[in-house]
């Protein structure tokens, strides 16, 4: 295998984290509020380490952005995620349609 074909998944890690970084500037992380969850309506799953890999289209502001995330809980309808840009930690909910199963 290449140099470059190995180093590809990390350019494309880094690609992704300035496209968050950027996206964050034009405001703030969206995420469902206590009425769309209806936690009190729903079921809630927590998911114990290592959370399960997930791709996600999440809003910061009006920009959108499809992020690698990790699945941390769930209800029937939303999911609780995390994703890492630089040094920051994002977390919300996003509804389920969003998020789809990414190989580990």
């Amino acid at each position: 295998m290449g140099t470059s074909k190995r180093l590809a998944p990390y350019y494309d890690m880094q690609a992704q984290h300035r496209a968050i970084l950027a996206a964050a500037k034009a405001g703030s992380l969206q995420s469902l509020t206590d009425r769309e969850l209806a936690l009190r309506e729903h079921p809630l799953t927590i998911y114990p380490q290592p959370l399960k890999p997930v791709l996600a289209w999440v809003r910061f502001g009006s920009e959108a952005v499809r992020v690698d995330a990790k699945l941390a809980r769930s209800t029937p309808l939303a999911a609780g995620i995390e994703f890492r840009a630089g040094d920051q930690i994002f977390r919300c909910w996003v509804w389920g349609s969003a998020v789809q199963a990414r190989a580990q």
